[in-house]
This record gives structure tokens, C-alpha cells and sequence, in this order.
């Protein structure tokens, strides 16, 4: 049998080959790296055979656990771009018990509000045409294993979310930071910070039907296990504007989790295998070909237990007050797969440059954010954060 290392490798080519090639044109302006995602010796899903090696121990983050008990201030709130620049984040503490999201509350678990954009402005290009939602292969951990879903607590009740596996130069090959939406871990000006946050990379690994996910055994759910956040953060720029109706706040529809791997165990990038570089900076949409956006849809006609994606050309959708143009593709997810990943080939290397955002009301396109100044400062100051740890 494959190793989990030969496995993701593959997984991330055949990745990098559906998505297109990224025509960039002038100067790189990124500094993106150009190695491909490393695929370290790591766990392999429960039903094969190696174990990961031991890491050392690390120190536990403030407060770590879940369930949130204050938000402290990362950046100044100037700069950036825009409105958006500077970032809030806060940390966790302990729920009551570690097995709170078991696989029928996971399975009950719904959608966020969804968000969709207001008229278009003088800059937006037309409207894409929909483009069907294509059901990911399975197992998901041999075909996009850093993609996962991304489960919380709002005041209504368990909500879910997507995310991904994203490098963390402070750690390289044993990243534990996962990159998702910043309605996925607060809502926005009227909002608050939401709890009980877990990320479960390759969730529901061989592709169960909802109704059967409560009885499915958990290796199966949660292959790689399931990943408490201890800390969450993401821009001004949402936390003014988001939810309010506002478009600025969709620019800047962000935001960074460092998960907590267990006292004396392997990282969350080691564990899965890969991590995915950001490209920060990327060029705007008329500059790239194709993109591929990927999650778990979870309203109405999908269920929210098998993972999609969506390929196609972006386009440019303008927002309000000097923030920055959102990509726009033709696609037919719905709320739950906000936060999911968008990915371009660069030179054969699969790198992120979105995240689901926002959508139309009749779920033919999705909308996420360009990853500028602001996201950038998001994701450093979380990388700063636990560099030393």
C-alpha cells in the first residue's frame, strides 16, 4: 500500500494539473515559494499501518483549548489595504470535556447565515455562468487531504464551515495553522467570536451520506483526528463591516486558526502529510486562467458530508470604499463551504489565493477575497504568535 507521503504527493500533482495554469505577467510582486507542498512522514488514516514519530513537546498557547474567553489585539488597525489593515485574535479555554464534537453532533451541525453581494459596481465583470459543483474523488486523504471542515458553536447551535492546511514558514514541515473565512470564527460588526472551534482535515474520509455519518465509525469521520483551535484571528476590515450588508467587509472575509496538536505529538501538517503555501499578492483575475474552489456545501440540494469543487476563470467583482476587488467564478456550492480553499497551479505548485467568501442568492457563483496586505498581516501575526513554540 501507499505510503500516506507518496499518497499526498500524488494527491497535490493531480491537484495542480486540474487546476489550470496561472498566467502571472510582470514582475512577481508574492515572493511565493516555489517548492512544492512537503509531504513529511506523518500519521496515515487509522486503517493503515505506520505511526508518526514522536516531536518534541511543546508548551501549551494561552489558555489553550477551546471555547473562547477574551480577544486580545494583534496590529494597529492602520494600514493594509484599504479600511482592512491590522487584526484582531483572542484565545481559548478548555470546554468541559474533549469530546464534544463526535460524529452526530458534527452531523448536525448547519451552514452559517449566508452572505451574498450587493449590485454590481463600475470595475465587476459580468456575471460567470454557473458552473456544477463536481464531487471531490474518495478518499479524500489521497486526493485533497488538507482540505476539511471547520466546526464551531454560534448562539444559534454547531455550525460548520471549510478550511485548509496551510504552511507556516515559522514551523516549515510541521505547520499547525489552518486558513478559513472570517465569518467562520466571528460574526462580523454585530457579531461575536464563536466557540468551540475544531478542524477535521479529510472529514467524512470515504464520503458517507449524511444520514449515516451519526453511526459511521469515527476513523472514517475524522481520519486524521480532530483538531482544537487555541487561537483565532482575523482582519479589522471584517470586524467593522462584516455582516452589516457593507461589501468591505466580504474584502477582507478572512481569517487564521492555529490548532492544538496533542502534548508530545506530531503537527497537524506532519499528521496529514501536506500543507499548502499562500501566495500573497497573486495577480488580479483577468492575470489568472484558473482556479479550483473547494469545501463541504451543507445547504439545500447538498448535505454537507461530501467534499466539491468548483474549476473555471475568475473574475473581478468590485467592493465598496477603496477595499479590494473580490475573484469571482461561476459555481453552485452553498453556505458551508465558506472558508473553503481556492487554489491556482503556479509553476506545476499548488498555492491558495482565496476562500469562499459570498455567493449569489440563487448559488450559481461564489466570491472570495484577494489575499493582500491585510491577509498577510493576519497570517504572520499568528505565525509570530507561536514561532517559539
Amino acid at each position: 500500500m501507499r505510503s500516506v507521503r507518496a499518497a499526498v504527493v500524488a494527491a497535490v500533482a493531480a491537484v495542480a494539473l486540474a487546476l489550470g495554469a496561472c498566467t502571472v505577467g510582470g514582475e512577481d510582486r508574492a515572493g511565493a515559494p516555489s517548492a512544492t507542498p512537503s509531504a513529511t512522514s506523518g500519521q496515515r488514516p487509522p486503517d493503515d499501518t505506520p505511526q508518526p514519530s514522536p516531536r518534541p513537546d511543546r508548551a501549551s498557547p494561552d489558555g489553550a483549548g477551546p471555547g473562547r474567553v477574551g480577544a486580545g489585539r494583534d496590529g494597529d488597525g492602520r494600514g493594509g489595504d484599504g479600511a482592512g489593515g491590522g487584526s484582531r485574535g483572542g484565545a481559548f479555554a478548555r470546554p468541559p470535556a474533549d469530546e464534544l464534537w463526535q460524529p452526530d453532533r458534527m452531523a448536525r451541525a448547519r451552514q452559517p447565515p449566508h452572505a451574498t453581494a450587493g449590485g454590481a459596481r463600475g470595475g465587476t465583470d459580468r456575471v460567470p455562468e454557473p458552473v456544477p459543483a463536481r464531487q471531490v474523488p474518495r478518499p479524500y486523504h489521497r486526493n485533497m487531504a488538507p482540505v476539511g471542515k471547520v466546526f464551531f458553536d454560534r448562539p444559534e447551535g454547531p455550525t460548520v464551515c471549510s478550511g485548509t492546511v496551510v504552511r507556516d514558514p515559522a514551523h516549515p514541515g510541521a505547520s499547525n495553522l489552518v486558513w478559513t473565512a472570517g465569518h467562520c470564527v466571528h460574526g462580523g460588526a454585530r457579531g461575536t467570536w464563536m466557540r468551540n472551534i475544531v478542524f477535521v482535515p479529510a472529514y467524512n474520509d470515504r464520503g458517507h451520506p449524511a444520514e449515516r455519518l451519526a453511526d459511521a465509525p469515527p476513523a472514517q469521520v475524522s481520519p486524521y483526528g480532530v483538531w482544537w483551535a487555541d487561537w483565532s484571528q482575523t482582519s479589522d476590515g471584517w470586524l467593522r463591516y462584516g455582516g452589516t450588508g457593507d461589501e468591505r467587509g466580504s474584502a477582507y472575509d478572512f481569517a487564521v486558526l492555529h490548532v492544538r496538536p496533542e502534548r508530545g505529538g506530531a503537527s497537524l501538517e506532519e499528521t496529514v502529510g501536506a500543507a499548502i503555501p499562500i501566495w500573497f499578492g497573486a495577480p488580479p483575475a483577468g492575470r489568472i486562467s484558473g482556479v479550483s474552489a473547494y469545501g463541504y456545501p451543507a445547504a439545500p440540494p447538498y448535505d454537507g458530508a461530501r467534499m466539491f469543487r468548483c474549476a473555471g476563470p475568475p473574475g473581478r467583482l468590485a467592493a465598496a470604499g477603496g477595499a479590494p476587488a473580490l475573484y469571482r467564478v461561476g459555481c453552485t456550492m452553498t453556505g458551508g463551504a465558506s472558508g473553503g480553499g481556492w487554489f491556482v497551479s503556479r509553476d506545476g505548485v499548488t498555492m491558495l489565493v482565496s476562500n469562499s467568501a459570498i455567493g449569489s442568492t440563487a448559488h450559481t457563483w461564489l466570491a472570495g477575497p484577494h489575499l493582500g496586505r491585510a491577509a498577510r498581516e493576519v497570517f504572520d501575526a499568528v505565525s509570530q504568535r507561536f514561532a517559539e513554540r
